[in-house]
């Protein structure tokens, strides 16, 4: 049986992941193709569980390096329950948010070092990574404001983070581009949802064909 896709989507808060995902999946659906959409931190009640402690806006007291821990901690649960299961039944999964999340927020913008964070989720990803990436690019101003205006999003304690915060985070996502550009595939996120949807799908209908 032929193993399946992983493929994960990055990017800034309110950079439209969860809606491009839903969308560009239905599609793949109605192609035949057998789909699983989860996202991180969790996918799995362990996780979601992981979740809750990480994103509580009350929770204002985390050290940096709790909070990388806590993210690689639930992405292995994650992996070793639902994601890796989906893959070797030939089932390709579309995950919201992966390593790379890590690697820009907590890594690049905490500070933490890109390197430091990478090894600490090299013992809970055991070399699995994605196939592909799709990093949905928007300054981090648009995305902010996009947040504000949709009232049914859940508003997490990074969301409150300072502009300044989302600005490094673009910035370290940018590095990654440019470290890994045969994984990342850049869309543009301030075009249109339909454009995007279009644009996203396009490369992956393509690569689920060969």
């Amino acid at each position: 049986m032929r193993k399946g896709l992983f493929i994960t989507f990055e990017g800034p808060d309110g950079a439209g992941k969860s809606t491009v995902i839903h969308h560009v999946g239905e599609k793949i659906k109605q192609n035949g193709a057998h789909l699983l959409i989860t996202r991180e931190p969790g996918g799995i009640e362990i996780a979601e569980q992981i979740r809750q402690v990480i994103l509580k806006k009350e929770n204002t007291a985390m050290d940096s390096r709790t909070e990388a821990l806590l993210y690689a901690a639930a992405r292995r649960q994650h992996l070793a329950e639902k994601v890796i299961p989906a893959l070797k039944s030939g089932i390709h999964v579309f995950c919201d948010r992966f390593i790379d999340s890590s690697l820009a927020y907590q890594g690049y913008a905490r500070g933490l070092g890109i390197e430091e964070v990478y090894r600490i989720n090299e013992f809970a990803i055991d070399q699995y990574m994605p196939d592909i990436t799709f990093y949905l690019d928007v300054p981090p101003e648009i995305g902010l404001k996009r947040i504000e205006k949709h009232h049914g999003r859940e508003v997490n304690r990074l969301d409150l983070e300072s502009l300044d915060f989302h600005q490094k985070v673009r910035e370290g996502y940018q590095l990654l581009i440019q470290q890994f550009p045969e994984r990342i595939i850049v869309i543009d996120a301030t075009q249109s949802l339909e454009k995007v949807v279009q644009d996203v799908y396009e490369h992956v209908e393509k690569v689920i064909r060969e």
